[in-house]
Order: C-alpha cells, then sequence, then structure tokens
C-alpha cells in the first residue's frame, strides 16, 4: 500500500514492521573483493556514517588508504530487514548510510570524520541538498560510547567554523552501537558499477583542521 513520505521519524509503533529474514546480498565488495557481510573483522574498526544519498559517499571512502570495506545500508530506524522502497516511504525511520571498516593504525578515526564534515552540509535536518525525507538525514553511529565521545567532540569543533560562516546549527544524529541493515546487491559499490551515476555529494566549502 502506497504511503506519503515522512518529514520526521516514525516511533516504532507507527514504523513498517520489515521482516526476520535478511534482504539477500552478495558478500564480495564490488571493487577490492572483500567481504562486507558479518562483523567488523579483527584488528579494524566501525564507523557507520549517513550523509545523504549512499552512492556518492560510498565512493569517497572506499578511496581513502587504511579503509579496508564499505558497504552500504540502513540503520537509526525501526523496521527489521528493510527494503530500499520501503526505506525511501519514510515508514522505517532509517537512513542511507555507508558502513566503514578501516584499520587505525593507517586512518585514525578523526581522519576519517574530517572527511565525513567536509563532504555534506550536517545541517539541513530532514534533507540533503535536492533530496529530501528523513532516510537523508546526516548520522553518525559508532561502534563505541568512546568513539563516540570522539565524535561528538569533532561535532562541536566543526560547528564553531561553520558558526563563523553563518551556518545554522548542526543536525547530525550521533548515537553508538545502532544496528544496521545491509542494502540490497544493486545498491553496493554502486558509483563503481555505474561510474556515471548520480552523486549528490555536497559540502558548506568549511575545512575541517587536521587531526
Amino acid at each position: 500500500m502506497w504511503r506519503p513520505k515522512l518529514m520526521q521519524i516514525p516511533t516504532a509503533l507507527e514504523a513498517l514492521p520489515g521482516r526476520k529474514e535478511a534482504i539477500p546480498v552478495e558478500p564480495e565488495h564490488f571493487v577490492n573483493g572483500r567481504n562486507i557481510t558479518g562483523p567488523c573483522p579483527p584488528g579494524l574498526k566501525e564507523i557507520i556514517v549517513g550523509m545523504g544519498c549512499y552512492w556518492g559517499a560510498e565512493r569517497l571512502f572506499w578511496q581513502l588508504p587504511g579503509v579496508e570495506v564499505t558497504s552500504v545500508g540502513y540503520g537509526g530506524g525501526h523496521t527489521r530487514n528493510p527494503t530500499y522502497d520501503e526505506v525511501c516511504s519514510g515508514h522505517t525511520g532509517h537512513a542511507e548510510l555507508v558502513r566503514i571498516w578501516f584499520d587505525p593504525a593507517v586512518i585514525p578515526l578523526e581522519a576519517i570524520l574530517k572527511v565525513f564534515w567536509e563532504n555534506h552540509d550536517p545541517t539541513q535536518g530532514m534533507r540533503q541538498g535536492n533530496d529530501v525525507g528523513t532516510q537523508y538525514r546526516s548520522a553518525l553511529y559508532t561502534d563505541s560510547d568512546d568513539d563516540l565521545e570522539i565524535a561528538k567532540a569533532s561535532r562541536d569543533k566543526y560547528q564553531q567554523l561553520l558558526s563563523a560562516a553563518s551556518y545554522p546549527e548542526i543536525t547530525t544524529e550521533l548515537r553508538s552501537n545502532v544496528r544496521y541493515f545491509l542494502a540490497e546487491t544493486y545498491h553496493q559499490q554502486y558509483l563503481a558499477k555505474n561510474p556515471n551515476g548520480y552523486c549528490g555529494l555536497a559540502g558548506c566549502s568549511v575545512g575541517f583542521p587536521e587531526a
């Protein structure tokens, strides 16, 4: 049944129920062949980011030295194992996300955060440019409370710079230990499969200080 798109996150009772079974996903990263499924591999760290449409955001991170694996998916809402169409309806509460597994000995969390802040506009609420809806909100989900504190400190630092440039308050959702659901294979590494595909990334032209 068609439902109108929401501009606020539904409650758990309002959200679509989803399904028990995970959406089938090809396990190999299209670019580097590594496994994108399961838990974060030993020796690596995980962070999950929402920057609007996940296609361009994923490409941004898989190119970084020290980033071992990326994938796209959904999280931050209520619906179990959602489909792309369900997320786009706004009735799941989920955001479009990129999960990043990185080697902290090669690239520290602060460097990941610098790329995150500089490459989208974190002040736009439930949208990113022309992409409108709750699934396009800015989000930053860590796998530990310690990393969440680092993320919050980076937000506060960037807010000072944005305020000086006359931008409004950052609306980024910051949480730890958020459940993540892989998106359909079609969306994984989309811009490697479709080099001329849509990329909506656009930052604020305000640099973040070096880590």
